[in-house]
């Protein structure tokens, strides 16, 4: 059963106000994923989100056909965030010290943002919707496909083993974010990211470089 949480503070939004269409699509998924994340997929309504975001429940229709086709929206939007929050940690530098800094960085900051939207990919009530669940494991693969495109590059090791290396940080970097998020020590941001990313990096740095030697750490 997904734990019911309180609404974030009512924005000062009424239903007079009009909006371009991209505007007011973004208003609605900010609406729903207030309502989701408090409620869950199950137990939230339509009209608590038509509501939330100052529209009559036409208005709402006329962006999104259903309640399920909203939450997809709202996911595949959450995702991506996530996917190019990793993305980006790679691309950013050469350093592949740096880079798995920025790839655990990337999950504590998802996991930390306003809002609680990581609720949605990683806690969904919903992760038994075939589509859900497509699109939360297409999310995950493509970070693991991200980060074990540079395992293989620095260490030579081939794609099965780049890949498990890979899913094996990604499954440290989200679950002591979340462990993290829900305040189960006193940490600072910056210094529990620093840990997670020194403990990562030692078990790939241990693995031998295409030029034979260790990665430098």
């Amino acid at each position: 059963m997904h734990p019911s949480r309180p609404l974030p503070p009512q924005p000062a939004v009424r239903r007079t106000s009009r909006l371009p269409r991209g505007a007011r699509r973004q208003q609605l998924l900010q609406a729903a994923q207030d309502v989701f994340v408090a409620q869950g997929f199950h137990a939230a309504a339509m009209d608590d989100i038509a509501d939330r975001a100052g529209v009559s429940k036409p208005v709402l229709y006329q962006h999104f056909p259903g309640k399920r086709e909203l939450y997809l929206a709202l996911l595949e939007q959450q995702v991506g965030e996530l996917t190019d929050r990793v993305r980006q940690a790679m691309a950013g530098t050469e350093d592949n010290r740096a880079r798995v800094d920025g790839a655990v960085g990337a999950y504590f900051d998802f996991v930390g943002a306003e809002g609680e939207a990581f609720r949605l990919v990683f806690e969904s009530d919903l992760r038994n919707d075939a589509e859900v669940r497509q699109l939360v494991d297409r999310g995950a693969r493509e970070c693991i496909e991200a980060i074990a495109e540079v395992i293989a590059a620095d260490t030579g090791a081939d794609s099965e083993r780049a890949l498990l290396l890979a899913s094996g940080m990604i499954g440290l970097a989200e679950s002591s974010a979340r462990w993290w998020r829900a305040g189960k020590g006193t940490l600072a941001r910056n210094e529990a990211v620093a840990l997670m990313s020194a403990l990562s990096w030692r078990g790939i740095s241990g693995f031998p470089r295409r030029d034979g030697d260790a990665a430098a750490g």
